[in-house]
This record gives structure tokens, sequence and C-alpha cells, in this order.
């Protein structure tokens, strides 16, 4: 099930949040947990053993974690690398065990049907994600920064929150043990989250979906693709990723308000990046602080060295790629990545890269290379459209292509650039002080403002579904991560 769906929008969240509010203030998280268990056995059932039995192993390490974290430290940090080790296990078995068979049947020349290999492991949908919570959770409880005194069932909802289970952003238990104790419930909340929903539906149904026939087209013609198209189609991947993720996460921002929690946000206008560093703050930002906080500083951070630190970025980009995906693709994009990182923090470029008037464009350009490998099938691929965009064959290459480019994708990639350029200055709109209603005593102006963006959003959901309803199914693109 995906939240843009018939199936979700008219059927499993009205019943959720009608079953959500009757429930008692006690028994919510039990209502959490069974509608997060429905949401996901939507998709396969027997996957959901797999999450619940990964969610009772980190709940009883964590227990584990927190006896002997005041009076054994050595016990307790044996009982870490025990969580740590089956958390991956479970993530290194069924994400990457199909990869390395694959490279290493390929190595010898051969495949895996030769090898006698004929299964193939199907990857869990949001497994990257609850694993990388689970972790989180250990490695907090481990450090003190979380209480291992949680209640199972509020652990247990965590874990399998529904609104970030399948897609992120990537919650920390710390952020949210708090809320899972007491948590507001209001209308004024409940409309903001509503009105989030329906702009992230927007950018999903309106936009990503819209521009991601002209990707499609270049990437799957890769190999005949003219420089003209070869540009437009990583153009309107590069948009269709962003609208598609960052749309998902408001979504899930949204859904989370509907329930009284707050998220923290995942994006922030990533493509007005005047440096990769920027970009990182800006982009996926649950993942880039999992991994700053979780990796990066364990391993040594910039503590030990110039040489260490572009050590240490070059590792934890290239392990980022490879969470998105088993892969040498997401592996040359995480390379990618983190030689850009060390690059600027060698030349100190991302401290000054606000005074040079082409570090805009050049921070999109940059992105954009990465984004082509990080779209393409296989390495290959990826090569021939950098050919492409390098005018291998030629300005306008195969001319039939051309004749079959959607004008609607032309026109919605045209209309999602304005988006990018307008939604700093849109969202500053919405971004008003905690507490403060529609209708706050500010001004008329705010007011009639609040009341025209209101509005909007309303006529914005309805044309959104209306559109809806006459596509086909559409995943997000994270999905698969």
């Amino acid at each position: 099930m995906v939240f843009s769906s018939e199936a979700f929008l008219f059927l499993f969240l009205p019943c959720f949040l009608v079953g959500y509010y009757l429930t008692p203030k006690s028994l919510k998280s039990y209502t959490i947990l069974a509608g997060s268990y429905a949401f996901y056995a939507w998709w396969r059932v027997d996957f959901l053993g797999l999450l619940f039995l990964t969610t009772v192993f980190a709940f009883l390490v964590g227990q584990k974690i927190g006896r002997y974290h005041t009076v054994d430290m050595k016990r307790a940090r044996i009982w870490l690398w025990i969580g740590v080790a089956g958390c991956l296990s479970v993530l290194g078995v069924f994400k990457y065990l199909n990869f390395f068979i694959d490279s290493f049947a390929a190595l010898l020349g051969t495949d895996a049907d030769s090898l006698g290999i004929h299964w193939r492991l199907i990857l869990p949908i949001g497994i990257s994600f609850y694993i990388f919570q689970a972790l989180s959770y250990l490695i907090d409880v481990y450090r003190g920064d979380a209480r291992a005194d949680a209640k199972f069932i509020d652990f247990a909802a965590f874990i399998a929150l529904f609104p970030q289970l399948i897609a992120g952003p990537i919650l920390r238990y710390k952020d949210l043990e708090d809320q899972f104790r007491e948590r507001e419930h209001s209308a004024e909340m409940f409309a903001d989250g509503m009105a989030r929903f329906l702009v992230g539906l927007a950018k999903k149904v309106l936009l990503a979906d819209a521009v991601a026939p002209l990707a499609d087209l270049a990437f799957n013609n890769s190999g005949e693709v003219g420089m003209a198209l070869a540009w437009a189609g990583a153009l309107a991947y590069a948009l269709q990723l962003y609208f598609d993720f960052s749309g998902y996460s408001d979504m899930a921002i949204g859904l989370g308000k509907m329930m009284g929690f707050r998220f923290l946000e995942n994006f922030r206008f990533p493509y007005i990046s005047r440096s990769i560093t920027e970009f990182w703050r800006r982009w996926h930002i649950s993942l880039s602080n999992w991994l700053r906080d979780y990796l990066y500083i364990s391993l040594g951070g910039n503590r030990h060295g110039q040489l260490r630190t572009y050590g240490n970025l070059m590792t934890v980009m290239l392990l980022g790629g490879l969470w998105h995906g088993a892969n040498w693709t997401f592996v040359l994009w995480g390379l990618w990545h983190g030689g850009l990182l060390a690059i600027e923090r060698a030349t100190k470029y991302d401290k000054q890269s606000r005074n040079y008037p082409w570090s805009l464009p050049l921070t999109l350009l940059l992105v954009l290379i990465g984004w082509v490998m990080f779209r393409a099938e296989t390495v290959g691929i990826g090569f021939e459209m950098y050919a492409g965009m390098l005018g291998a064959n030629g300005w306008v290459g195969d001319p039939a292509l051309w004749l079959s480019v959607s004008r609607e994708s032309l026109v919605f990639s045209g209309l999602a650039i304005v988006v990018c350029v307008l939604e700093p200055r849109i969202w500053t709109y919405f971004d008003r002080p905690e507490g403060q209603t529609s209708a706050g005593a500010v001004g008329s102006t705010q007011v009639l403002t609040q009341f025209a963006l209101s509005s909007g959003v309303l006529i914005l959901g309805v044309f959104t579904v209306m559109k809806l309803a006459e596509q086909n199914f559409s995943p997000f693109l994270y999905f698969q991560f």
C-alpha cells in the first residue's frame, strides 16, 4: 500500500484515524501498532514476521545494554556488538546477498545460475529504514542518550510507525520517547498535518510522476540519446527524485502531525545549495545526520588528522551509497560525493562557497552528474548517459526519440523548476511560530494570507486526487532502497 493510492486515501487512512481518535490515550500505541502492521502486511504478510522478530531482538538487547550500562560497561559493550551484528546481519542477508553472489560470479566470468544458485532473495520494503532505527536505539541506549525503560508496545509502535516505515525519514527513539508518553492532539495540529500531507501528495502526483517519462525515455535509450535529450533526461530525473522523495517525507510528517507526533524535517530546499557539504545538510537530512552521528563520529570524525578525516568522509559516503542499494552504481555515486566532500574540506571551499557567484550552478552540476549514476541500472548505462551528455551522439541523437517526448513532461519539468525556485519563499508562510493559529492576532494581512494558502492547498488536493484517479500505479522511488 502506498500513500498515493485510492486504497490508502479512502479506506485505510480514514478507518485508522477514526479508530485512533476513538482509542483511549493509554491504548493509542496498540492502535498504532495494529494499523502499522496491517499497512505493512498489505504488501506481504510473511515479511511482517521479519519486522516483528527484528523489533523483539532489538528491544531485548536494548534492555540488556541498559541493565549493564551503569554497572558493567564491558558487558554493555558486548551486548551492543551483539545487537549491531544481529541487525546488520538481517540487512546484509536480505539486501546484499544477491549482490555478492552476482559479483563473485562475475569475477569468475559466469553467472549465479551457472554456479548452481537458482534462487533470489526478495528485498523487504522498508528494511533499510527500520534496521537503522533499531541500530540508533541500541547505540543511544549504550551512550546514555536514550532510556532503556521503554514499554515494548511503544518501542514496537516506534519501529513500525507506518507514516515513515517504508521510506523514512529515519527516526530515533530518543527524539520520540517523550512523545510516546505524552503528545498533543489538537484541531490545529491535525489541520496542519492534513495540509502538509496534501502538499506532499501533490509533489508526488503532479510533479514527480509527470516528469518521470522524460527521465525514463533518456535512460532507457542511453546509447542513442543526443546531448540535448541526455541533459534533459538527467535534469528530469533530478526533479523527479526530489519531488518524489520530499513529497513522501512531507506526507510522513503530515501524517505524524495528524497523530500528534512531530518528526524532524528531512529536506530543506537542497537545490539551492552552494556546496556539496551544504547539499548534504539539506538532502535526506535524517540519513545525513544518522551517518554523521553513528558512523562518521564512531570512525573518529575529524579528530585524527586530515588524511584520516578525508578517509572517514569517503568511507561514510561509500557506505551511504551502498545503503541505497546493492549495485556498483551506488558505490560509484557514494565515492563521487565522498570525494567531493573531501576536496571541499581540504580546500575550505565549503566555508567560502557563498562568496562565489558560480557556486550554485557548479553545485547543481556536480549533483546532477552524480544523479546520472544513481539512476542508471548498470554502470555501463551510466557511462552511456555521460557520453550522450558530452555529445558523443550529436546534439539530437536519434530523431525518433524526440518525437516520442511527451509535451506534458516538458511542461511539468519547467513547472517543477519554477517550484524549486519559489519553494523556499512559499514555505515561509507555513513556518509560522509554534502555537500561533492560522487566525492569530497578528493582523488582517496574515489572516488573509493564511486563508488563501489554506484554500489553495485544498484546491491543490482536489486536483491531485482527480489526477490520481486517471493515472497508473506509481510507487515511490525510495521503496527500492
